[in-house]
């Protein structure tokens, strides 16, 4: 069964560039100054980061890609037949792949990501690749409440899927929060599917974030490139360094934009002054005890199922089932 085109149309709901202005004046105004990492993915930022994905030190892409390799066929069973997955911030979808591959007649695939360019290309391959499947893309902030497009066909049950360590990213609570609302989407037969860093040796996490070539560095600061093009700024990337360290007490690595001199910079009728050496924080990236992250994800209403890891337990993708 082949479906129109329009079905395949990307739904556009992403964020507005006064949204981007808002949240990076709101985030330099506060101390510790911010700037959200969901604006990291414009087009260029995509793409650094799947060479970051490549990069030797970078682990956690390649070993949630091989525990998906091995276990696939597994996750398919617990899935059962004629789900609709719903991928939240599934990128070029490598990984998605690899589970649709072993599900047994999947009705529908809804892939969710804030990179419309990403999400189109993901989007048009898929098509290539299962052409028998419903695909609804949907370009959104996937972070804040939306809702689902209606497929045409009728599924079973709806299955969520969260890979790459995501919700690493948010502080304990709001990943509680952002759980409850997944809850919402999946109804009571559904599940999550979810990838999840586990703690180790901060040496490997520091190398992870830092790596010699300096691709996660042009990363970080793409942030201020995408800043400058779309909002006017006048950020200097010479005066800017990237940095990343591990924060034991809590548990998360914390990435920086640190100014080399004092400076002062414009955005939209706003002043914002630097000293030299002070940090904007880009992102927190948590690292979990597998009973650490069920904890939580039990607060948020899901019932344990499964884990599958890899030999050294670097990385974690847990199965939760919905709490009758």
């Amino acid at each position: 069964m082949n479906y129109e085109p329009a079905r395949l149309a990307v739904l556009d709901l992403e964020p507005a560039k006064s949204e981007f202005l808002s949240e990076t004046i709101s985030g330099l105004s506060r101390m510790p100054r911010t700037l959200p990492c969901k604006y990291f993915y414009d087009e260029r930022g995509a793409a650094l980061f799947q060479n970051i994905c490549d990069l030797p030190e970078y682990y956690i892409t390649r070993t949630e890609t091989a525990i998906l390799r091995l276990y696939a066929h597994e996750m398919a069973q617990c899935i059962g037949a004629r789900c609709e997955l719903i991928g939240l911030g599934t990128g070029a979808g490598t990984k998605t792949r690899i589970l649709l591959e072993e599900l047994e007649a999947p009705a529908v695939y809804i892939p969710i990501d804030i990179s419309k360019q990403q999400l189109r290309q993901s989007t048009a391959q898929f098509h290539q690749l299962f052409p028998q499947l419903e695909i609804l893309p949907l370009c959104t902030d996937y972070l804040q409440p939306f809702d689902l497009p209606s497929p045409v066909r009728a599924s079973a049950h709806k299955i969520v899927y969260f890979p790459g360590s995501t919700i690493g990213n948010f502080e304990p609570q709001q990943a509680t929060e952002f759980l409850g609302r997944i809850i919402d989407l999946c109804d009571k037969d559904g599940g999550l599917f979810i990838g999840v860093d586990l703690q180790k040796d901060p040496a490997v996490l520091e190398r992870a974030y830092n790596d010699s070539r300096g691709v996660t560095a042009r990363f970080n600061l793409n942030l201020l490139r995408r800043a400058n093009h779309e909002l006017q700024a006048d950020f200097d990337l010479e005066r800017w360094r990237h940095r990343a360290t591990y924060n034991s007490a809590a548990g998360r690595i914390e990435m920086y934009l640190i100014s080399q001199i004092d400076q002062t910079v414009h955005i939209a009728n706003h002043e914002f002054r630097f000293r030299s050496g002070e940090k904007i924080i880009t992102e927190f990236s948590y690292k979990y005890t597998p009973e650490g992250f069920t904890a939580l994800a039990r607060d948020a209403g899901f019932e344990f199922a499964r884990i599958w890891t890899d030999e050294a337990r670097l990385f974690g993708v847990f199965y939760f089932t919905v709490k009758l």
